[in-house]
């Protein structure tokens, strides 16, 4: 048989989700962005199961959308970062995928290609973030240089990414928005992140980009309201495989980082930092078996980890563990692993199984 390892996917919570984000910006277009193998959940499942549901998608790079396009997904494809080579821009315009420009090389690559059709461009200003993007005060003269190439089709939209949104008391925030509501040209305008989605309406504009509440996790520093409607979509799932009884005084694991401070019931799950869970979670980290919570005992070996089942009753071995998803936030385990849940989920490895359910 099988590990019992897996990491299911549940579209019904996807579909819930997004229409969350819809209700939250009813009058923008819905960009979904499935960047990073849909945040390690499996770009193939969430793009098909999101693509008649939304106005485009959106990746960081050109390998991702060939790979969407090549599985048959016919919908938009926004690339976050554009392109990285002139030689690009063809085969966007082949697999008619949409570019950011973000700087003046990619823009001159733009207007000296010979391109069988016009691309539809979005222009990102560095309103604060300091990444990519063209400064404000040369905003101007990237959108008429666009509006001037017979490579750029008209429904230029100038974009802005933020920094802080995930704090409802930013004041870089405001000042972002200050800056790209100051832009002196008329264009179809995004901004909104999923945490901007969530928390400041001013922001949503014509187009909204939520990645990761999609996947039903909030990306706010405090606890808001909005949020509370997400459901996960992945529920990282093991199953204890052994369980031994440890004396009073006697370590557990790797280098001994866990003593028993009683006899103490501990049992051995079979999933380990080579399955995604984090190796840097510390002991106490809450894990779900049978459904009721119990802390993590020793550290995370590449293949296990060991759980003290002291307080829980009837715990055999079969037993399902959830690691994070229903029943256990994610955001919890990845602040006891002092990460963040986009971290978590992304870096799942393809040795745990995606397992889709309420397609």
């Amino acid at each position: 048989m099988a590990r019992p390892n897996q990491a299911r996917l549940d579209l019904a919570a996807l579909r819930h989700n997004l229409s969350v984000a819809r209700q939250l910006a009813p009058r923008s277009r819905m960009m979904a962005v499935v960047k990073a193998n849909a945040y390690g959940h499996g770009a193939l499942n969430i793009a098909g199961a999101l693509q008649s549901l939304v106005d485009a998608l959106a990746v960081a790079c050109i390998e991702e959308a060939i790979e969407l396009r090549y599985a048959g997904i016919t919908t938009p494809i926004l690339l976050l970062q554009g392109v990285f080579a002139a030689a690009e821009l063809a085969t966007a315009a082949q697999l008619d995928l949409w570019v950011t420009i973000t700087n003046e090389q990619q823009l001159s690559w733009l207007e000296e290609a010979a391109l069988p059709t016009s691309l539809t461009c979005w222009l990102k200003v560095d309103t604060g973030m300091h990444r990519l993007g063209v400064a404000p005060d040369n905003a101007l003269h990237f959108y008429q240089r666009l509006q001037a190439s017979n490579n750029v089709d008209k429904n230029i939209v100038t974009c802005t990414h933020f920094a802080a949104a995930d704090d409802v008391h930013s004041q870089q925030t405001q000042q972002q928005l200050a800056v790209f509501e100051a832009l002196s040209f008329a264009a179809l305008r995004s901004a909104a992140n999923s945490a901007a989605l969530l928390a400041w309406p001013s922001a949503h504009y014509d187009w909204v980009r939520p990645g990761y509440m999609l996947y039903g996790n909030s990306p706010m520093l405090q606890e808001h309201p909005q949020a509370q409607a997400l459901v996960p979509v992945m529920t990282l799932t093991s199953a204890v495989i052994a369980l031994r009884d440890v004396a009073a005084g006697e370590a557990v694991g790797y280098g001994g980082t866990w003593v028993a401070q009683r006899p103490s019931r501990i049992a051995t799950v079979t999933v380990g930092y080579g399955d995604g869970y984090p190796r840097n979670a510390t002991n106490g980290t809450p894990v779900l078996v049978s459904g009721q919570r119990a802390p993590l005992a020793g550290r995370v070996s590449m293949d296990m980890i060991t759980v003290d089942v002291t307080d829980l009753n009837h715990v055999q071995p079969g037993a399902e563990v959830v690691l994070w998803g229903v029943g256990l936030p994610l955001a919890e385990v990845a602040r006891c692993a002092d990460t963040v849940g986009y971290e978590l989920t992304t870096r799942m490895p393809a040795r745990t199984p995606r397992v889709v359910v309420n397609a």
